[in-house]
């Protein structure tokens, strides 16, 4: 049973930073793609970031692109996402979700499996 949880989130100020991470069990991770999106209130689910392990590939939002870097640890079997000079704008719940497939996608239909979310707020 694939299970996916996410931690870090919290409270930051504008520019600030958060890692968050995406703990991963009941699949390995060089067969799935893994993705982040985020839900604001009263917005539609967005793609944030994805990785491919198996292709070595990553994939950004041109709005979190140059400011956010995600990463799969082999060790711990996560993904984290690492969020630099956070912006108002970026506050939303954070979900990753797991893909059957090494391809990534932009799309939330394309994933099976989410995690319950970690809130983001950045605010002054």
């Amino acid at each position: 049973q694939v299970q996916l949880v996410e931690s870090g989130g919290g409270l930051v100020q504008p520019g600030g930073s958060l890692r968050l991470s995406c703990a991963a069990s009941g699949l390995t991770l060089d067969y799935y793609a893994i993705g982040w999106f985020r839900q604001a209130p009263g917005k539609e689910r967005e793609g944030v970031s994805c990785i491919s392990s198996r292709l070595g590939t990553t994939y950004y939002a041109d709005s979190v692109k140059g400011r956010f870097t995600i990463s799969r640890d082999k060790t711990k079997n996560t993904v984290d996402l690492q969020m630099n000079d956070l912006k108002p704008e970026d506050t939303a719940v954070y979900y990753c979700a797991s893909r059957s497939y090494y391809y990534c996608s932009e799309s939330g239909v394309d994933y099976a499996n989410w995690g319950q979310g970690t809130q983001v707020t950045v605010s002054s």
